[in-house]
Parts: C-alpha cells; structure tokens; sequence
C-alpha cells in the first residue's frame, strides 16, 4: 500500500470522526445559490434573511441524518445549537422588521 493510499485512508476515517460540520456543510455552489435568492441586495452575504436560510437548509440536512443514525450525539448537539442560532436569528428579525419577518416565514417554509 503506498503512502497515498495510507493517508487518504486515515483523513477520511478523521473528517468522518469530525461530525457534522464536515459531512454536512454546504458546497460553495449550493451556498451561492441560496444567498442569491434570500439576498436583500446584489452584496448582501450576511442579512438575517440569509443567514436563516442557510441554517435551514444545513438543518434539513442533519435532520435527515439523524433519522437515519440515531446514536450520533455530536451531530445532534450540532443540530441543537443550529436550531438554536436559527431562532434567535427570528425572533431578532420578528421583533425588528415583522414585515421582512413574514415574508421570509412564508418563502422558506417554517410553521409559525
């Protein structure tokens, strides 16, 4: 076995060990694609609408996961902490703008 082959095999066992953040993170064109169309303006990165639309979506993601493997605690504890960010992100943006705040509930699907 070459030594390639040798620490391929071991950064793969070490990303899968890192939990979530590794498996689950958005690729560079799936972000792009869910900031330009939560995006207030043409150099928006970081409003509250975008920012909720990608813990959404990384949300979805995990949650699917963990219907599948249900004892994997770290990617749990990361989903806990994503709802959590996710939420006060909301209710930031419900206290500040209800309008934008509705808006954003309706386009991205959440029950409230």
């Amino acid at each position: 076995m070459s030594a390639f082959a040798i620490s391929a095999n071991v950064c793969t066992k070490r990303n899968f060990m890192l939990g979530y953040k590794y498996i689950f993170m958005l690729k560079p064109t799936e972000k792009s694609k869910i900031i330009s169309a939560h995006r207030l303006h043409d150099k928006d990165t970081g409003s509250a609408e975008t920012q909720v639309a990608l813990f959404s979506e990384e949300i979805s993601r995990l949650a699917k996961h963990l219907k599948k493997h249900q004892k994997d605690n770290s990617s749990r504890l990361g989903l806990l902490k994503m709802v959590a960010k996710r939420k006060r992100l909301l209710d930031y943006l419900k206290r500040e703008a209800p309008k934008r705040y509705e808006a954003l509930a309706k386009k991205i699907g959440l029950a409230k």
